[in-house]
């Protein structure tokens, strides 16, 4: 089921929680130069009006697919930075600053199920049209192996160190 639409009343008295940012902040400039729209447009296929629970605001999901790319982080990092930083909610389009994830991490990977590749690369085509001039090239090439993990892999050197100081080898 689709979201429904947010209240986007004031964050205190006096300002908004977008007077309260740094307009030249590159994830604020980022927020409002890529066109939104096209997403909703493009997924919202996906989604049943009247059936099922409410689903997570497609901008959110993009946002956090974008994030997750642009700062090379996994599935959970990116959701776990989300609660701490009012630049990423800004920019997945929320109205005031939230201390809680927006999902769990599994979302993103059903989300990514969901949209199926051609989503996928609809997401990368529109963040490439907004870096300039490339972002027409009909010909994407995108790098699709898999981030490295922090794994030691143990050493013949590791493994004597290891060895019993009596043990004979």
């Amino acid at each position: 089921m689709l979201a429904k639409t947010k209240n986007s009343s004031q964050m205190g008295f006096y300002s908004t929680f977008e007077e309260q940012l740094n307009h030249n902040q590159p994830l604020y400039k980022l927020s409002n130069t890529i066109s939104w729209k096209v997403f909703e447009k493009a997924f919202s296929k996906h989604y049943s009006a009247t059936k099922g629970k409410s689903a997570k605001p497609i901008r959110l999901m993009v946002a956090l697919l974008i994030l997750k790319q642009i700062r090379n982080l996994s599935d959970e990092s990116v959701v776990e930075q989300w609660a701490e930083d009012s630049y990423y909610q800004y920019f997945s389009g929320e109205n005031y600053f939230a201390a809680k994830p927006p999902c769990v991490p599994t979302k993103l990977v059903e989300f990514r199920k969901r949209i199926g590749t051609s989503g996928v690369e609809l997401i990368f085509k529109e963040s490439i049209k907004v870096n300039g001039k490339d972002g027409n090239d009909e010909n994407l090439s995108g790098d699709t192996t898999v981030q490295e993990k922090n794994i030691t892999y143990p050493t013949d050197d590791i493994l004597y160190k290891k060895l019993p100081k009596n043990a004979e080898p």
